[in-house]
């Protein structure tokens, strides 16, 4: 059994001053986990104390999970496993990660699978999305994702097989998102023929994830590629689906049901409906499809089923360490 080794508190990026016209409210954002996150606060003052705990999550979860730091637990434990796999001991909060994960494999028959990091390696998304360049070397070849199931996590001790290369990016952002307590928006790229760009919804309680293949896009040899990797292919996932948003109990049962049903795609929409889980799906034509009750018009509430199904076979959120 190996232990990661200890590392230096990393530094959080600065947070930038969001006007919305609301002076009742106070929004910040920063750069995070590849991403940008942002915090709407009511009263306003209380905003400082809320970056602070978002900064503890998001700080904690790029030195666990991030696959473009070196310093990061996960790549040493890519590089201590490389030759011949391992039993490595976990630090509480990339187990949790981990177990989230593994939890949303099952649940969603492999589509969103976090054994899929070699293949997004070789399709070129091999640094920080910032960093990629706006065109490079035609792909490698696809890379297959070798299975969820060949991962073995008993409690924080994790059994990774040799060659397998974990890519936690989306659990990551969803698992902080819960940890933190702040649910994500639902967004489109505007489209010419006149399907909504935004959309403003209101939970009483759970999160909203979105999956896109508009925004973390690349190009390889001319062919665009994006991040969404159906893992019995490598290959970015190639359905009618250009968005897909996703209602449920957790950030985390939400992303895993959005990133399963683009790779579904035809088949996304009996999944979502058997799942009982509120949806918005747009189009590679911009048309939108609202499934389990997700309300047409903008400004209305969104049901949400009180239980998680991916916490129920995971780790229960919380863990920072």
């Amino acid at each position: 059994m190996t232990t990661a080794p200890g590392r230096a508190p990393a530094v959080a990026e600065a947070w930038r001053h969001v006007a919305t016209g609301d002076d009742a409210v106070a929004v910040a954002e920063r750069h995070a986990l590849g991403t940008s996150a942002r915090v709407a606060v009511w009263p306003p003052e209380n905003l400082a104390r809320a970056r602070a705990a978002v900064d503890e999550v998001l700080t904690a979860l790029d030195r666990q999970a991030s696959r473009f730091r070196a310093d990061s637990e996960i790549c040493w434990l890519h590089r201590a496993g490389a030759a011949r796999g391992g039993v490595f001991l976990l630090s509480d909060g990339l187990a949790e990660a981990v177990s989230v994960a593994l939890a949303a494999a099952r649940w969603t028959g492999g589509r969103a699978d976090p054994t899929v990091g070699d293949a997004l390696v070789s399709l070129g998304y091999d640094r920080d999305f910032a960093a990629i360049g706006p065109d490079g070397e035609p792909p490698a070849a696809a890379v297959p994702a070798p299975g969820w199931q060949l991962v073995r996590l008993d409690g924080p001790l994790l059994r990774l097989p040799a060659g397998i290369r974990l890519d936690l990016g989306a659990t990551a952002k969803a698992v902080g998102s819960d940890r933190a307590g702040w649910p994500l928006t639902v967004a489109d790229r505007p489209d010419p023929a006149g399907a909504p760009g935004t959309q403003l919804v209101r939970l009483a309680r759970g999160a909203v994830a979105t999956s896109s293949i508009t925004c973390r896009q690349w190009r390889r040899g001319g062919e665009v590629l994006h991040h969404i990797v159906d893992p019995q292919t490598g290959r970015p996932a190639d359905g009618p689906w250009r968005t897909v948003s996703v209602a449920a109990a957790t950030c985390a049962d939400a992303n895993a049901a959005a990133t399963a049903a683009i790779v579904a795609g035809r088949a996304a929409v009996s999944w979502l409906t058997r799942e009982d889980l509120p949806a918005r799906l747009v189009g590679q034509d911009g048309e939108v499809r609202y499934l389990g009750g997700w309300p047409a018009v903008s400004g209305l509430p969104v049901p949400v089923l009180s239980s998680s199904r991916v916490y129920a076979g995971a780790r229960p959120p919380g863990g920072v360490g």
